[in-house]
């Protein structure tokens, strides 16, 4: 992978807008950015940067032409040393997150996870991430998940912690098959190589998806609009009383996802929120029992996959 010397900011933004623009910068044809960030400059007035970073100025030059924004060189410096350096451990529950320099301050309890800032996007101390941590530690307080998917998995943290606490077997997808390699890396670095399986997949199209379903614990920390296309497909492999965590959202985003989630029969059961990020864990509620017809007494559910009948 090249390295990134020259950037392409558009400053003054609102968050959506911000989000907007990142998006169509990532999906511009005729632009290839190496990375695009959004960063909050002004927290009082709510102000954000689009960053796009790209090895040769020319590139940044013809990016520039297209969105505007202001060229500027990158100086020499070890990026991945210095943000090493700025990440302080994460604590969430019983998960204790942590890059291989803060080594020595893993607790005697817990499950440490050693994630190191790399080629693939995140590291699990972004608030969404950290959020997903915080639903996970309390979904394993209830129950142990027995088929995870952790979609659009990045380095991997979520399906890492999950196979770590559960004792099971995770699956992992993402779109950049950078993201499976470093996955798999952060896997075996993790105790967890044979119990992490990472693969490339745009959405839900591969048919690891339905041969696995359904599953009782999927992840899917991405962006909003992503969240909105799979909620269908999401929904047709949670299992029932299984739980969905989503995450990638901020606070003014919570409405639209709640509503397109509850038309595909989910409801909210927790909502963990980080600064302007939240995390949300949604679960298909249990059918209402209905009466034995022969007056017994007894009551059951309905039939559905794998449920059985409850006296």
């Amino acid at each position: 992978m090249p390295a990134a010397r020259f950037t392409l900011s558009v400053p003054g933004l609102s968050l959506p807008d911000a989000q907007v623009l990142a998006e169509r910068i990532e999906d511009s044809v005729a632009h290839d950015p190496l990375a695009v960030t959004i960063n909050e400059t002004d927290e009082r007035q709510s102000l954000w940067d689009t960053v796009a970073y790209f090895a040769e100025e020319s590139e940044a030059l013809a990016a520039g032409s297209d969105f505007g924004g202001v060229i500027a060189p990158l100086p020499e410096t070890d990026w991945v040393r210095q943000s090493l350096q700025g990440l302080a451990p994460v604590t969430a529950g019983r998960f204790f997150l942590h890059g291989s320099h803060d080594r020595g301050k893993r607790r005697a309890g817990g499950i440490a996870l050693e994630i190191d800032a790399g080629t693939a996007f995140g590291t699990g101390h972004h608030g969404t991430t950290e959020g997903c941590l915080a639903a996970l530690d309390a979904i394993l307080k209830r129950g142990r998940p027995r088929r995870i998917l952790d979609i659009g998995c990045g380095t991997g943290v979520l399906a890492i912690a999950a196979a770590r606490g559960s004792g099971a077997h995770a699956l992992a997808s993402d779109i950049d098959p950078e993201a499976v390699r470093v996955t798999s890396l952060n896997a075996r670095r993790n105790q967890s190589g044979p119990s992490v399986t990472a693969f490339t997949a745009p959405g839900l199209k591969d048919r690891r998806f339905a041969e696995n379903a359904p599953f009782d614990l999927i992840f899917a920390n991405i962006l909003a609009r992503p969240l909105v296309a799979l909620a269908h497909g999401l929904s047709l492999i949670l299992a029932p009383s299984g739980h969905l965590v989503l995450s990638g959202l901020t606070q003014d985003q919570l409405r639209w996802i709640l509503a397109t989630y509850r038309n595909h029969g989910l409801v909210p059961a927790a909502r963990i929120n980080r600064g302007n990020w939240a995390s949300l864990v949604l679960t298909r509620p249990q059918r209402k029992r209905r009466p034995d017809p022969k007056g017994s007494g007894r009551q059951t559910a309905p039939a559905t996959g794998r449920g059985r009948e409850q006296a």
